[in-house]
């Protein structure tokens, strides 16, 4: 089989289907420090700057959002987690800032990224997707 003819460089974005646009802004921005990219509100579409990448919000109720169907909810999520990689990477002070903004904080732990072996915060939004904080990885 011949090689693909391209080479993956990063994620270039993640769509989330969302039911509250304007409180899952406020995460990713106020929370996370992403900015708003661009609005396409006629279809119901929010894109967000994440570093290089983008993290889009979709409203169910809107023109994208319904094609997807059902809203996702305690029974099922559109995805299993979304990784963010955050640098400097200080889990005290990471912890304490969710903590002020009242997020809810999952396990913290070593986790394998695409850099290597390195820390990770979970995190949940107020959707209740997981949400990775994955730090540099350790050095030897």
């Amino acid at each position: 089989m011949p090689a693909p003819p391209f080479q993956l460089q990063q994620i270039d974005h993640v769509v989330l289907r969302v039911r509250d646009v304007v409180g899952m802004m406020a995460f990713y921005c106020d929370v996370l420090g992403c900015s708003i990219e661009r609005r396409q509100e006629a279809i119901g579409l929010i894109q967000l700057r994440a570093g290089r990448s983008l993290i889009d919000l979709v409203d169910v109720q809107g023109t994208l959002g319904l094609k997807g169907g059902a809203a996702p909810g305690h029974d099922g999520h559109n995805m299993d987690h979304l990784c963010l990689r955050a640098e400097p990477f200080d889990q005290e002070a990471i912890v304490a800032h969710l903590a002020a903004h009242d997020v809810r904080v999952a396990e913290f732990g070593t986790r394998y990224g695409a850099e290597g072996e390195g820390p990770s915060q979970y995190l949940y939004d107020p959707e209740g997707n997981l949400v990775e904080l994955k730090g540099p990885p350790d050095v030897p």
